[in-house]
């Protein structure tokens, strides 16, 4: 399921919602899949605990929504700035261009 080699790989099972998953990780994954699995049930209780829901699909659903949300605001984010990095190189550039011809 994840990459790596097969001298480093461990068989794991993280719960999510209460149900079980078992999957192959590298060992260096394993931390951060546990804490993903983590983050995941307390968005799910937190949801529970503050909206009406029908079932645990509808929970997931959610939770779904605001990671997906959560990580595309992250990666406008990090674009801003990098084009702010770049037109501030820009910048810079042509002024060391006009403070050399000058």
């Amino acid at each position: 399921m994840w990459s790596g080699d097969l001298m480093n790989e461990l068989a794991i099972t993280v719960k999510i919602a209460d149900r079980p998953y078992k999957m192959t990780v590298n060992a260096e994954e394993e931390e951060v899949i546990r804490k993903a699995a983590r983050l995941i049930n307390e968005k799910i209780t937190e949801y529970a605990d503050t909206y009406a829901f029908n079932d645990n699909q509808d929970l997931l659903a959610m939770v779904s929504l605001w990671f997906s949300t959560k990580s595309l605001k992250a990666q406008n984010a990090n674009r801003t700035d990098s084009d702010d990095l770049i037109s501030g190189l820009k910048t810079l550039e042509k002024l060391l261009s006009e403070q050399e011809e000058g």
